[in-house]
C-alpha cells in the first residue's frame, strides 16, 4: 500500500438506503407544489422523464466507480482522465462544498421541521446540535453511518408506503377525474406550451435524483465493489423514480393541481383528505426524518471528497488523516465545522443556490470524463460496462446543458463566482509552493542544532557520525560537539594540570572528528567547552541557553565507566531537557544498509519514524517499520493493523518512502519478538522510541525498549520526544479514553 485507504465494511443494503433515502429529502415535499404550477398534472410525466434521464448518468456512474473503487466519485474520474490539475481540483472542490452546504441546509430544514411539533425550539442551536450528532457518528466508523440510515431510510420508505397505498384505497383520496378532469392530463393549450413547461419542470426536479453519487463518493468503503456499486445506484434510482413518480400521482389524483400549485405544503395537503386523523404529523415525521438522512448522506459525501483532495495533495494534508476506525476523522471534523458555521452566519439559504448547481457542474464533467477514459484506456477492464456506449453519457451530458438552459439565473451565477473563487486558491496554492521551495534551496546553514557531548573520541565516533549523518538530511543544522570541564577538577592543584593536558589532549582528538566529518559530510560543525559542576547540568544548562538545539544525542549509558553518563544522569536528562533525546547503543555503524522501526502509537515511536526516514535518505538504505501483533491473526484484524502502521508512517513523511516496508510480527511477547527478528536478518540499526512516562515501571526507556537495546546485536538508537508536562498528560487521557 502506497496510499492512506480506506476499509471496506459497507453491506449491499446498507449502500442502497445510503442512496436512497439520502436522495429522498426535503425536495419532494416542497417540489411537488412548485413542479404542479408549471406543468399542472404533466408534472408526473416530467418526474418520470427525469427519473429516466437520471439512469444515463446512473449507468455511466455505475462503469466508473467500478472501474474505479475509489473515493472521490466524479473527481476521480476526472482525475484520470485529465490528471491531478486545476479540472480535478475544480470538480473535487465543487462536489465537497456542494455537499457541505447541502448537510447545513438540511440540518437547518430539520430544526423549522421540529418546531412544528415545539414551536418554541431555537433554530440554529438544533441545526448545530444534529450537524455535532452527526459528526461524532461518522467519526465513529461508515458502518454506523450505513445503519443510521438503514434505519432512518426504513422510517421514511414506510411513511412514503402508507401515503401511496392509503392515497389510492381511500375513497377520498386518489381520483383519475381530480388528476385529468374532462380528459385534460396537460395544463397549457398548445403543444409548445407544454412542451416547455415539460423541459422547464425537468430542470426544476433533476437535482433531486442526484442522491445516488454518494455511492460513488463512497466507493472505497463499500464490499465487493464490482458487484455492489452498480446493484446499489440503479435499485436506488429505480426505488425513487418510483417513489416520486406515484407520491405525486397520489397528490394530484387527490387534489386539483390548481390548489396546490406553488404550495410548499402538497403533500400534507393531500394527506389530510385520505388520512384527517394521522396523517398531517405522519408527514410531518416524514419531512424529519428526511433532513436527518440528507445531512446523513451529504457528510458523508462531502468528507470523503475533502478526504481525496486532501490525499492528492490539493487541499491541506491533514484532512487526509485516519483514526483507528480508518475513517478521515479529520475531515470529518472539517465539514462539521464548516456546516456549523454555516448555520450560524446565517447563509444557509443564500450558499443552497450552489447545491444544485454545483452538482449539476461535477455531473457534467464526470461524463465527459467517461467519453475520455474509453479513449484513453480502451483495454482496461471493466467489472460493468454501461450500455449503448457513448449514448449514455453523451445524453448524461447534454441533460446537464438541458437543465443549466432552463434554470435561474441566480445560481448559475454564484455558482461561476464560486469556481472563480477556487481558480484563484488553487494558482495561489500553486505559487506558494513554488516561493517554499524556493526559500527551502536557498536557506544556508543556520544556528540549529543537535548537541553531542563527547567524553571519549574513539568511543563516540557513531554517534558523532549519527549526528552527521542527520545534519546532512536538513540544510539548516549544525553539530556542537560539546566538551564538559569540571569546575570540581579544575579547581584542584594539585591535579589541575594533568586534568587540563587531558582535556587539550581531547579538544585536539575533537578537533580531528570534527575536520573529518566536515569534509566528508559536508555538514556545519563547531567545537564548544562548557565548565560545569556536572556533566548532566553542564548539558541542560547549555540546552537552556540555546532554545535552538533540535536534539542532544548521547551514549548508552554503561555502569563500568564512571566519567560518563550514569543511567540517573541520562533519566533527569530525559526529565528535563526541553529538547529531543537520542541515546545511541553502539556496535559499530560503519556503514547502515536496513533499519528497523519498531512502531506503535506512541508520541516517540513518530520521532523514531521521522529520524529513520532521513538516515535512510542519506544512506540509501532500506526501512522495514514493524508492529508486533498477539499470535492470534484475525484477518480483519491484521488488515486495520497494517493499515494503521500505515497512517502513522504517512502521517509523519507525508507518503510512505520508496525504500520502506511495511510488515506485521506476531508474538505473544513484543521484546522477544523484536529481538528474535534481529537476530534472523542482518540490520545496521534500529531506531525505537521510548515508552510514555507512566510506563516505565523502573526502566529507562521501557521495558521493552531497555531488552531490545541491551540484547540486540547490533546498533540501536532510543528517542524520546520533548513534551510538555501539561501535552503528555492530555495525550495520556486521550489515550484512556481511546480505549
Amino acid at each position: 500500500m502506497t496510499k492512506r485507504v480506506l476499509k471496506r465494511q459497507l453491506s449491499l443494503f446498507q449502500v442502497i438506503m445510503l442512496g436512497t433515502a439520502g436522495t429522498i429529502a426535503s425536495e419532494i415535499f416542497v417540489l411537488t407544489g412548485h413542479a404542479a404550477a408549471i406543468s399542472g398534472s404533466a408534472s408526473i410525466l416530467a418526474i418520470i422523464i427525469g427519473g429516466l434521464l437520471s439512469f444515463s448518468i446512473a449507468l455511466n456512474y455505475s462503469e466508473l466507480a467500478t472501474v474505479y473503487p475509489e473515493t472521490g466519485g466524479a473527481m476521480t474520474y476526472v482525475r484520470e482522465a485529465w490528471g491531478k490539475g486545476l479540472l480535478s481540483f475544480l470538480v473535487g472542490s465543487m462536489d465537497c462544498i456542494s455537499s457541505t452546504f447541502y448537510c447545513a441546509l438540511s440540518a437547518v430544514g430539520f430544526a423549522y421541521s421540529l418546531s412544528v411539533f415545539f414551536p418554541t425550539i431555537p433554530i440554529v442551536p438544533t441545526a448545530i446540535l444534529v450537524i455535532i450528532v452527526f459528526t461524532l457518528l461518522n467519526i465513529r466508523g461508515v458502518s454506523l453511518v450505513g445503519n443510521a440510515q438503514i434505519i432512518l431510510g426504513g422510517t421514511l420508505l414506510l411513511i412514503f408506503g402508507t401515503y401511496i397505498i392509503y392515497g389510492f384505497i381511500s375513497p377520498n383520496g386518489f381520483h383519475w377525474a381530480t388528476l385529468a378532469p374532462g380528459g385534460q392530463f396537460f395544463a397549457h393549450a398548445t403543444g409548445k406550451q407544454n412542451f416547455a413547461s415539460l423541459l422547464k419542470t425537468i430542470a426544476l426536479i433533476y437535482a433531486a435524483y442526484v442522491g445516488f453519487e454518494v455511492i460513488a463518493d463512497d466507493a472505497e468503503e463499500i464490499r465487493r465493489p464490482d458487484k455492489s456499486i452498480p446493484i446499489a445506484i440503479l435499485v436506488s434510482l429505480t426505488m425513487i423514480t418510483l417513489i416520486y413518480s406515484v407520491t405525486m400521482t397520489v397528490t394530484l389524483g387527490t387534489l386539483p393541481w390548481q390548489q396546490v400549485a406553488g404550495s410548499e405544503t402538497a403533500l400534507t395537503d393531500a394527506i389530510a383528505k385520505f388520512m384527517p386523523k394521522f396523517g398531517v404529523p405522519m408527514m410531518a415525521l416524514a419531512g424529519l426524518v428526511a433532513t436527518l438522512t440528507s445531512v446523513n448522506s451529504s457528510m458523508l459525501s462531502a468528507t470523503r471528497e475533502a478526504f481525496t483532495l486532501s490525499r492528492d495533495t490539493l487541499w491541506p494534508h491533514n484532512l487526509a488523516r485516519l483514526n483507528r476506525f480508518r475513517v478521515p476523522f479529520m475531515a470529518v471534523l472539517f465539514i462539521g465545522l464548516v456546516s456549523a458555521l454555516i448555520t450560524i452566519i446565517g447563509v444557509v439559504d443564500f450558499l443552497s443556490f450552489i447545491t444544485s448547481a454545483g452538482y449539476l457542474f461535477v455531473l457534467f464533467w464526470s461524463n465527459l470524463a467517461m467519453i475520455r477514459l474509453h479513449k484513453k484506456y480502451p483495454a482496461i477492464q471493466r467489472p460493468f460496462k454501461a450500455p449503448l456506449f457513448p449514448l449514455t453519457p453523451i445524453v448524461a451530458s447534454f441533460t446537464c446543458l438541458l437543465v443549466i438552459i432552463f434554470s435561474d439565473i441566480k445560481p448559475l451565477a454564484f455558482t461561476f463566482g464560486v469556481i472563480g473563487i477556487f481558480g484563484i486558491y488553487y494558482y495561489a496554492q500553486q505559487a506558494a509552493r513554488l516561493w517554499i521551495r524556493s526559500r527551502e534551496t536557498a536557506v544556508l546553514p543556520g544556528k540549529a542544532r543537535i548537541v553531542v557531548p563527547v567524553f571519549h573520541t574513539t568511543e563516540d565516533d557513531s554517534l558523532i557520525g549519527l549526528a552527521a549523518i542527520l545534519a546532512q538530511a536538513e540544510k539548516d543544522l549544525n553539530i556542537c560537539m560539546m566538551s564538559v570541564v569540571s569546575d570540581a577538577l579544575v579547581n584542584q592543584p594539585d591535579i589541575r594540570e594533568q586534568y587540563m593536558e587531558s582535556m587539550n589532549k581531547q579538544r585536539m582528538a575533537v578537533m580531528k572528528k570534527f575536520i573529518h566529518y566536515a569534509i566528508e559530510r559536508n555538514v556545519p560543525m563547531y567545537t564548544k567547552m562548557v565548565a560545569g559542576d556536572s556533566i548532566t547540568q553542564s548539558i541542560l544548562k547549555e540546552v537552556e541557553n540555546d532554545s535552538d538545539t533540535r536534539m542532544i544525542l548521547v551514549r548508552w549509558p554503561e555502569r563500568h565507566l564512571s566519567h560518563y553518563l550514569s543511567e540517573d544522569a541520562v533519566r533527569k536528562l530525559c526529565l528535563e531537557s526541553k529538547t529531543n533525546i537520542g541515546v545511541l547503543v553502539d556496535h559499530g555503524l560503519n556503514e547502515i544498509h536496513t533499519i528497523m522501526v519498531p512502531v506503535g502509537t506512541g508520541v516517540h515511536c513518530r520521532l523514531a519514524v521521522q529520524m529513520a526516514s532521513k538516515i535512510a535518505l542519506q544512506e540509501n538504505a532500506q526501512i522495514d517499520y514493524v508492529r508486533v501483533l498477539p499470535a492470534s491473526k484475525d484477518e480483519e484484524v491484521l488488515e486495520d493493523q497494517m493499515a494503521n502502521l500505515q497512517e502513522v508512517v504517512i502521517t509523519e513523511l507525508g507518503e510512505l518512502p520508496k525504500n520502506a516496508v511495511l510488515r506485521l510480527l506476531f508474538a505473544d511477547q513484543v521484546d522477544k519478538a523484536l529481538l528474535n527478528e534481529i537476530r534472523n536478518n542482518p540490520y545496521s540499526l534500529i531506531i525505537m522510541g521510548s515508552a510514555d512516562e507512566h510506563a516505565m515501571n523502573g526502566s529507562m526507556f521501557g521495558k521493552v525498549a531497555d531488552q531490545v537495546a541491551e540484547k540486540a546485536p547490533c546498533s540501536v538508537l532510543v528517542v524520546k520526544r520533548h513534551q510538555t508536562a501539561a501535552a503528555s498528560w492530555l495525550r495520556h487521557q486521550v489515550k484512556r479514553l481511546d480505549f
